[in-house]
């Protein structure tokens, strides 16, 4: 059976916001109608998804019938979720073997995919994902597998080396997913797809995704698939000649500072900045707010009444920018929008196009702007492959593009305030009374007069530690968890690296031979510290720069936040302030280094970090020993060497 879905962006716009009260709501396909279980329609309402894509509007129910399913998209339609939710809407979650492998062509995927599967389990209890790929330590995947895992998403050759060792049992499969397979099968992965598939059992379901259907995927579904629905996606994902597309390179914490130096930069009329969940717009509109912007904001959760008052301030100007989630945006016709902002970067092309679409409209220029975390590129690849448009990178507006904006805007309030002539004429024999009986210039009373106007805000901008917070090698470097080396300390640019100035070795000394080429060693901050432990170490080859940075950009913590850092074997420990914040805490235990989530928590031992491993403040060479403090701060004999294992001591000659 073959299905074929025409995806037209246009046939997706039911949600109008002036739709009149008498529009069918029961028009819009929601989540709710697929027959997805209670827990997983709770997490992705909470995620904030509100209407299936295409795909998954067209795969799900035949999935959670038990059919064998191959669905032909583009990479970028929301496949992820399409077998993803009835997945997890047929769990067993008593059960202890794997019960659904997912293989993916390469490890970013894999943990791409792992997390969304996490998300999407938030509201199911004891849930259990692994990531099983290339280049991370065989001990963390035994140690999971031994614990008891549900669902696995991995590359074929780690899979394959786990079957070979017979420490990954799928005698229980019921659930799998080749996914990307015309991907894995360029990449050479054919031999060992096919060996996994006939190593499970028979009676599994099995779901296929390909963005094309050569030869090789086609025997392989006729092969191992029983009787599957064939379903694919057509998209016609075109954007306007009209509307310029542009993205920036930043990490999610410097997001609502790179938005408002955007803001004081480009010349817009009107702007509609998309987020991807509903508790976001408000957020993100009362930030704005705060900054001095006009800014209101809209989801599925606001009443119609209030949602077209608001679209009613946005045609006529009393309000600049609107902050909306992609269904409350739909249908949404205002000739004033000259900028649209993707604060969160869709996961689907569909969405994108519906998204810059409220932009450039009945001829007019438009312009879109698209911020990219690292972890995201796939994303945009997958965008510009689908719409056949590559964006163009843009830099971070430095301090002096936003003085040059904030200059011209105060010459332009002092042109607009001389037009006045009777008010001049006023405050001009005011001004003279002042310079008469005060002997000053009246330059400088004009100057003063700026300073009241001002208020307490300065009228130019100066980098900050916010903007200039790291150095490169604070940053993560190109590993797995970032997948790139630019971000928000350069503005995004790539320049040249400097040959090991300020490198930090295991030690704690810079990398230079030359001591008198050192950078001046910073002093230890005064703040009460506390030590948290953190689950990668000297085996997952971790450094401590990759600490720094990966900590740094997901808690948005600035240098003067890290005490020691003390690298083990397998654990690290970090001194972090004693007053850090709970959600601080809570965006770090989302954080992964080299691929690994590091499952921050207060080291129960409660002593201080040694210093051997790295610090700011890092000792002179002549002092590396451990520093403990008090004694009875000291690890047990216990957590030592075993003296037995310890070579015999020769006999002292008297």
């Amino acid at each position: 059976m073959t299905t074929d879905t025409n995806a037209d962006p246009s046939a997706a716009t039911s949600a109008d916001l002036e739709a009149s009260p008498a529009a069918p709501a029961e028009a819009t396909l929601t989540f709710a109608d697929l027959g997805l279980s209670d827990a997983v329609l709770k997490a992705v309402r909470e995620i904030g998804y509100e209407t299936p894509s295409a795909i998954q509007a067209a795969t799900i129910p035949p999935l959670l019938a038990g059919r064998d399913v191959v669905g032909l998209a583009q990479t970028g339609t929301g496949k992820t979720a399409a077998f993803a939710l009835p997945i997890l809407s047929r769990l067993d979650v008593s059960a202890k073997k794997p019960q659904a492998l997912v293989l993916s062509p390469t490890r970013e995927l894999a943990l791409q995919v792992c997390e969304a599967f996490e998300q999407y389990a938030s509201q199911m209890r004891g849930v259990h994902v692994l990531p099983v790929y290339g280049g991370q330590a065989y001990g963390v995947q035994l140690s999971a597998l031994r614990r008891g895992v549900h669902v696995v998403v991995g590359t074929p050759g780690r899979i394959m080396d786990h079957l070979a060792k017979g420490t990954l049992d799928l005698s229980e499969l019921k659930y799998l997913v080749l996914d990307e397979a015309d991907e894995m099968l360029k990449m050479g992965f054919a031999e060992d797809v096919e060996t996994i598939l006939a190593d499970t059992p028979d009676d599994k379901q099995v779901a296929l995704f390909s963005a094309t259907m050569p030869a090789a995927i086609r025997r392989i579904s006729k092969q191992y698939l029983n009787d599957a629905e064939e379903i694919t996606v057509k998209n016609k994902t075109t954007t306007s000649a009209n509307t310029t597309q542009r993205y920036l390179m930043v990490s999610y914490p410097q997001k609502v500072d790179a938005l408002t130096r955007i803001l004081e930069v480009e010349n817009f009329e009107g702007m509609i900045v998309f987020v991807r969940t509903k508790s976001e717009t408000e957020a993100l509109a009362e930030k704005l707010r705060a900054r001095g912007y006009s800014a209101a904001a809209i989801s599925g959760d606001v009443v119609q009444a209030q949602r077209e008052r608001t679209v009613n301030q946005l045609k006529s100007g009393k309000l600049d920018i609107l902050v909306a989630t992609d269904v409350a945006a739909r249908g949404l016709d205002v000739d004033r929008i000259s900028h649209v902002v993707n604060y969160d970067i869709p996961i689907d092309t569909e969405s994108y196009v519906h998204r810059i679409g409220r932009t450039g409209r009945a001829g007019r220029s438009g312009a879109a702007i698209s911020f990219v975390t690292p972890r995201e590129r796939r994303l945009l690849g997958a965008i510009e492959k689908a719409t056949r448009q590559p964006l163009t990178e843009m830099k971070l507006p430095t301090a002096d593009d936003v003085n040059v904006t904030r200059l011209a805007r105060f010459d332009d309030a002092i042109t607009a305030a001389l037009e006045q002539q009777e008010r001049i004429a006023a405050f001009r024999d005011i001004v003279g009374h002042y310079v008469a009986h005060h002997d000053v210039l009246e330059a400088d009373v004009a100057a003063a007069l700026a300073v009241v106007a001002q208020g307490d805000t300065p009228l130019l901008l100066e980098e900050d530690a916010r903007g200039q917070r790291f150095t490169r090698d604070d940053r993560p470097g190109r590993d797995e968890r970032s997948g790139s080396g630019s971000g928000w300390g350069s503005g995004g640019s790539s320049g040249a690296r400097p040959e090991r100035e300020g490198r930090v070795t295991h030690d704690g000394r810079g990398g230079s031979d030359d001591r008198s080429e050192r950078p001046e060693r910073r002093p230890r901050s005064t703040k009460p510290m506390k030590a948290y432990r953190i689950e990668v170490g000297k085996r997952h080859k971790v450094e401590p720069r990759q600490i720094v940075g990966a900590l740094a950009n997901e808690g948005g913590l600035s240098r003067d936040d890290f005490g020691h850092i003390d690298i083990r074997p397998d654990f690290s420990l970090v001194e972090l302030p004693v007053d850090m914040a709970s959600d601080v805490l809570d965006r770090l235990r989302d954080t992964r280094i080299s691929g690994k989530l590091i499952e921050i928590a207060p080291d129960k031992r409660g002593g201080a970090v040694r210093s051997e491993g790295f610090r700011r403040d890092a000792p002179p060479r002549g002092d590396s020993r451990p520093s403990y403090g008090d004694r009875a701060e000291r690890p047990e004999r216990a957590d030592r060497a075993d003296r037995a294992d310890r070579p015999e001591r020769k006999p002292r000659h008297k």
